[in-house]
């Protein structure tokens, strides 16, 4: 099915293959005597979006400075434009949050590692509300073997295709090295209050040259866990605090030096993530008795994921650009006790304690040469291709297709896939100097839902010696997951989730490979100011959404079996939605060692025009600053205070049953202090205090009051390099 592209995106499509078109490709080749000499002079399009204003970077040094306790998401949250929030505003799967970017929801930001998409969220049972039991692609790699992670927000991330609507965090590794080195990391984490779980982790790493100047090899092993909070610790018998997780992890990567410019590099690794329950289900409406034979037991995992994951890139910089080549394999095995498919208790594990297991395979190729223009405009011109494959095997997904005669509606297949080939074509150009100007275009063809058209225009323009103004727009799209558009997918609701259309009796809703993808134009402007170590910016951005998939509205059919009326629906594309909004930063130099950093992110209007819903529950607002003191060379420390702002809650009810809950969750404050000592050259700790002040909030499972937030604890790591 073609994309359905209006008038906006038809001229801004028209614009960027214009001047993309328009462009001649003057390209210098070396002489012979300089083959061996790598002439890259030209910014490329990918590093200069990397310097707009909707991006920003964690290196391994702030990580070091602040470990995360269990998951990368922990650190990413503290960045301009992100929260760790559910997919809908409905406030199910409560403590499970994922990140969230410009409030656009979790399924709409895409997680890379190492520049290649990790998507085994997409092995978890999609819900009615978008709801999926995980904690999203964060956590996969391991705190201490990050080397710096990028986040792009908006027009910046519209370039990696569907599902970056939102935005997109590529999570960069450290890589082989020449000469030989590891480290251990020690880890803990202990909460003040024995309510909440502690945690543990340990890390090893080992790198160097198997063959001097031609093989080197990384191998790395973790292993974590967090502890569940206690059973009822929100005096509640039904509403769960936070669950635990254990990790391990083991990966390897290879570099085979070919040539001076020219490197192979591969990688494989396996990782293991299972949780610790503690009740929480999707509405928490399941208690824990130890003594019931049929329930779930506290302490207990009922959820295992399992990924394996194997790439083979090869790299090249020559006399007239780079070229890349990278196919990657990985397989998600998600293994879980059956949760319930009806209605109120949906996302409830069922009383039988069986388990079953979705397999998730993604085949991946990308391609892509950088050829910087030496004639005429200063340029740097990029040409991509990528082509995915996604293949699910869910029984449990299609447990219900037999029980019920939907012949025209269901073809009771567990089994379902889909493939995109992409092209891509942007350039970076210089007219003159302090102007630059990326236009981009992309196309992808899904194997199911036809064409779609990705046009971008970013823009910088240097404003006398110190000021930037800095602007980008970009269609974004994503495609329907192979849930929504599985025909033999279907959830039960005895009534409580069934639409408002529906008076009486129960509800089917059926996949349907009939939909179109959400598309979402972004748009950003903004100024920054840089002076020496001083810098700041202020951006607005708004995002204009349409065609999101939901549980459908719409009753298709009405069949009875035995006495029972059950409504038949399906997913649908539902009507408009904006976000807009806007994010500061500011960074000075207080003195010489002492250095003070603050973002800042405010929410004019999140809202589905169709309800008045917002997408997602965030805050109003969110600050966070921090001040960084190098008291010597082998000695530093910080403080670090974050606020909140107030979150509310979904105003219109959506479903059948569904009580409308004003609980709103005031502006709250966390601070966290700690310190970075160098002891000796190959021993290094750090430590401190996380939420200073005590500040606790329990979970209600109404309104806005969706999550715990833990209160005080204490964390040490130690690392002995060698």
């Amino acid at each position: 099915m073609a994309a359905n592209i209006k008038t906006q995106s038809n001229l801004l499509s028209y614009l960027c293959s214009c001047a993309l078109l328009s462009l001649t490709p003057f390209v210098s080749y070396a002489n012979d005597d300089e083959k061996d000499v790598i002439v890259v002079t030209a910014v490329s399009a990918e590093d200069m979006l990397k310097q707009q204003l909707g991006a920003s970077i964690i290196t391994s040094q702030d990580i070091e400075n602040n470990p995360p306790v269990n998951d990368l998401s922990d650190i990413i949250r503290k960045q301009p434009g992100v929260n760790l929030t559910g997919n809908s505003s409905s406030g199910a799967r409560g403590n499970n949050r994922q990140i969230d970017i410009r409030g656009m929801g979790p399924e709409n930001t895409l997680i890379l590692i190492d520049g290649k998409p990790v998507t085994s969220r997409n092995s978890v049972r999609y819900g009615w509300s978008g709801e999926r039991d995980t904690r999203g692609d964060s956590n996969w790699v391991p705190v201490e073997q990050v080397e710096r992670i990028e986040i792009l927000r908006g027009p910046s991330a519209a370039r990696y295709g569907s599902g970056a609507a939102g935005g997109v965090v590529n999570i960069i590794t450290k890589k082989p090295t020449n000469s030989w080195n590891g480290s251990v990391s020690l880890y803990t984490a202990i909460a003040q209050h024995s309510k909440y779980g502690d945690t543990k982790r340990v890390n090893l790493n080992l790198s160097g040259p198997l063959i001097q100047d031609t093989l080197s090899f990384r191998l790395y092993g973790n292993l974590n866990k967090t502890d569940s909070d206690e059973y009822g610790i929100n005096n509640s018998d039904s509403v769960a605090g936070r669950e635990g997780v254990r990790n391990k992890d083991l990966n390897g990567s290879f570099i085979w030096t070919i040539a001076d410019n020219q490197y192979l590099t591969f990688d494989a690794g396996y990782s293991r993530q299972g949780n610790i329950y503690t009740g929480d289900t999707q509405n928490s409406t399941t208690p824990v008795d130890n003594t019931i034979p049929n329930l779930a037991k506290s302490g207990s995992e009922t959820n295992r994921m399992y990924r394996q994951n194997y790439s083979l890139s090869y790299d090249s910089y020559w006399d007239f650009g780079e070229a890349k080549l990278t196919f990657q394999y990985d397989k998600t095995n998600n293994t879980r006790l059956k949760e319930g498919l009806t209605g109120r208790v949906e996302g409830a594990i069922s009383s039988d304690l069986e388990f079953t297991t979705s397999r998730l395979k993604n085949y991946y190729l990308n391609g892509e040469t950088i050829i910087p223009i030496e004639k005429g405009l200063n340029q740097s011109l990029t040409f991509g291709f990528e082509w995915a494959k996604q293949e699910l095997d869910d029984p449990a997904s299609a447990s219900q297709a037999d029980a019920l005669d939907l012949i025209s509606k269901t073809d009771s297949r567990a089994k379902t896939e889909a493939h995109t080939t992409s092209l891509y074509l942007e350039d970076n150009i210089e007219p003159v100097y302090g102007t630059n100007i990326i236009p981009g275009l992309r196309f992808d063809y899904h194997s199911e839902f036809g064409a779609n058209f990705s046009p971008s225009l970013n823009f910088s323009q240097q404003l006398g010696q110190y000021f930037k103004l800095k602007a980008g727009i970009a269609r974004a799209f994503k495609a329907p997951n192979l849930y929504q558009s599985n025909n033999g997918y279907l959830l039960l609701s005895r009534g409580n989730g069934c639409p408002l259309t529906a008076e009486t009796g129960s509800c089917y809703l059926v996949g349907n490979d009939d939909l179109d993808p959400e598309i979402s134009v972004n748009k950003e402007m903004g100024i920054e100011y840089k002076y020496e170590a001083w810098q700041a910016s202020l951006t607005y951005f708004r995002n204009d959404y349409k065609n999101k998939i939901i549980a459908g509205q719409t009753i298709l059919d009405e069949i009875t079996v035995g006495t029972t009326k059950y409504n038949v629906t399906q997913w649908e594309n539902s009507g408009k939605a904006v976000i807009q909004g806007l994010e500061g930063n500011v960074r000075m130099p207080i003195h010489d060692n002492l250095a003070w950093s603050t973002n800042m992110t405010y929410m004019i209007e999140s809202k589905d025009k169709a309800t008045g819903n917002p997408l997602s529950i965030i805050p109003k607002f969110t600050i966070n600053s921090t001040l960084d003191w190098k008291i010597n060379d082998d000695l530093s420390a910080f403080i670090n205070w974050t606020q909140y702002g107030r979150q509310k809650p979904k105003q219109y009810s959506t479903r059948r049953g569904e009580t409308i809950n004003d609980l709103e969750v005031g502006s709250y404050a966390q601070f966290a202090i700690g310190a970075n000592y160098q002891i000796m050259k190959n021993w290094r700790i750090n430590g401190g205090i996380a939420n200073l002040l005590d500040k606790q909030i329990y979970r209600e499972a109404k309104g806005a009051s969706t999550y715990n937030e833990p209160g005080r604890f204490y964390y040490l790591t130690t690392t002995v390099s060698f």
